[in-house]
């Protein structure tokens, strides 16, 4: 299966990055959502990623490749969907019902969701064995790897071609079945968790706690520095579904972490969280 032509859903910093990469290997590629103005930002900032690999000396043609990325206004045929958008349940449930009754019956539905069990949205479709994770790593066109998440249902072709997809953008597949969490953050928030408790605590400043983690773990970034990048109503999102999906409360979110989210400090994309920066 060569998914020649790719529906992104979802422009922010996931989907975007996305949809940069499937139309850097020469794929078409229809870039969707809802929210106004989040397309025309999705691909200004696609535009300055690309000129930066450019001036790294990487072969890309950033008018060539925006070339293949079209804004549409709704859900479209495609050959494959890769829905990236808010971590709401509810809301992906929507997308992968009406891309069922959209998409032709041979494509396949995926999703970059973090946590978000993919049989809930197998299940808001009539082809739970097309339904599969497509788990990228932010920022898209950097990060190497993509968690490939099966259900029950997922059929070994479908399992199959998405490997294949990822291998093709230049990624690293993982398998992992699908669990709240996944592999990548049923370990990564309750670290990210900890080290906010340890914030909260008194027990060291975050300048210090990102230190300590980068230069005793090894760690190319902190954990407060990442759940900056990640976004804290992200994080608070994930540990919540590993909580109820697992059922320990050991995963409940820190309270600081949740008087960050309350108080709009998001991190980065908000301009601030754990630290300050100059623009979103």
């Amino acid at each position: 299966m060569s998914f020649e032509h790719v529906l992104v859903v979802g422009a922010g910093q996931m989907g975007g990055g996305i949809a940069q990469v499937l139309a850097a290997s020469g794929r078409q590629v229809s870039l969707h959502d809802a929210a106004p103005g989040a397309v025309d930002r999705g691909l200004a900032v696609m535009a300055k990623s690309l000129e930066r690999l450019a001036a790294k000396g990487a072969e890309v043609d950033p008018a060539e490749v925006l070339g293949r990325v079209s804004p549409v206004d709704g859900i479209v045929p495609a050959d494959l969907m890769i829905e990236a958008v808010v971590e709401d349940q509810a809301v992906k449930e929507a997308i992968f019902r009406e891309a069922d009754a959209v998409l032709p019956a041979e494509a396949i539905l995926a999703s970059n969701t973090s946590s978000i069990p993919i049989a809930s949205l197998a299940a808001a479709t009539s082809r739970p064995d097309k339904v599969i994770g497509m788990h990228f790593f932010n920022p898209v066109p950097v990060m190497a790897l993509v968690e490939v998440v099966s259900t029950k249902e997922t059929s070994p072709e479908t399992r199959g071609a998405v490997v294949e997809l990822a291998q093709e953008l230049g990624k690293t597949p993982a398998e992992a079945n699908d669990f709240p969490g996944f592999v990548s953050n049923r370990i990564l928030l309750p670290f990210i968790n900890e080290a906010v408790w340890a914030l909260h605590e008194g027990v060291a400043e975050p300048e210090a706690i990102d230190t300590i983690a980068k230069l005793g773990f090894n760690h190319p970034m902190g954990p407060l520095a990442l759940a900056d990048l990640i976004g804290l109503d992200t994080c608070v999102a994930i540990l919540e579904v590993l909580r109820d999906g697992l059922g320990d409360e050991r995963y409940e979110p820190c309270p600081l972490l949740r008087e960050h989210v309350a108080a709009g400090r998001l991190g980065r994309k908000s301009g601030a969280g754990f630290y300050s920066y100059e623009s979103p």
